[in-house]
């Protein structure tokens, strides 16, 4: 059994942080709402990055069809919580750190809870929970929380920041007032304008949003997490350049290609709204 030392544990993060910021880092708390797809990598990474302290929230359980990209689906772990799951993960690699789970996940009565003391809060709640979405992201903008999501699409990510003080989550997305159908419409375009995934998407009929459905990958999950920690070091150690909405960015590694994305007003924006009708048409929904 070896003796945990952080020091010694996060030591090869010295060079691209200093030991100072390493210090920082092990103070600061991080909320994710979310740990499948996305936010079990999250926790993960954050956890190797140093960051000691967390609050995280799921209400699911792992089953086969997680096996193919989500941190902490193994066949052991089948049937279990995936809050428990990742907690234990989390606090295998930091046996100190503090951890607070919240296993009914973040529902409008346990936000402030949720968002308490928090230095950050990285979404990785699952593309089609919107309405919770909304609440968390509208409740960091009241309390001057910085917002990350970063979406898996195709083989590559979509990042959004959302800074205190800065476009928010409802200015950019617009989705107040529309249809559920409408409303993953505008959080699709609205986190990848460039759409550069759908290229090479080989099967069309997997992509039903109606349905709640959509296909998924691993390498896409953890390019997430890359880009999300990466922007967690820079938003909580005050470091480097943040791109925060109406920017954004879009790498696709299948394609080679990567887009910094700028729409002014969102989802207003005039070719937004160009490519929001031309979707619509060949979704069938207008």
């Amino acid at each position: 059994m070896y003796h945990f030392d952080y020091q010694k544990a996060f030591s090869r993060n010295i060079g691209w942080v200093t030991q100072d910021e390493q210090s920082i880092l092990s103070s600061k708390q991080i909320a994710i709402a979310g740990l499948g797809g996305v936010g079990g990598s999250h926790l993960l990474t954050l956890t190797r990055l140093g960051v000691g302290n967390f609050h995280v929230a799921d209400l699911d359980i792992f089953e086969l069809a997680n096996l193919n990209r989500q941190a902490g689906a193994s066949l052991s772990h089948m049937g279990r919580a995936k809050v428990d799951v990742l907690v234990e993960m989390a606090k295998d690699i930091n046996p100190d750190l503090t951890i607070t789970a919240f296993p009914s996940g973040v529902v409008n009565e346990n936000i402030d809870t949720f968002l308490s003391g928090v230095d950050l809060y990285v979404d990785g709640l699952d593309f089609f929970e919107l309405d919770i979405r909304r609440a968390v992201f509208a409740a960091c903008a009241e309390r001057g929380i910085p917002a990350i999501t970063a979406a898996p699409l195709g083989m590559g990510v979509a990042l959004l920041c959302f800074m205190p003080g800065g476009m928010s989550f409802e200015e950019y997305f617009r989705m107040e007032g529309c249809s559920e159908e409408e409303q993953l419409l505008r959080f699709l375009l609205g986190l990848s304008p460039a759409m550069l995934q759908t290229a090479y998407l080989v099967d069309k009929s997997t992509v039903d949003l109606a349905a709640h459905k959509g296909p998924s990958i691993p390498m896409a999950c953890d390019l997430c997490a890359g880009f999300a920690a990466t922007y967690a070091l820079k938003i909580l150690l005050k470091r480097g350049p943040i791109i925060a909405a109406p920017f954004g960015l879009h790498f696709d590694a299948y394609r080679n290609r990567f887009k910094k994305t700028w729409r002014p007003w969102g989802n207003a924006n005039p070719i937004q709204r160009l490519g929001l009708a031309i979707a619509r048409r060949r979704l069938g929904l207008s």
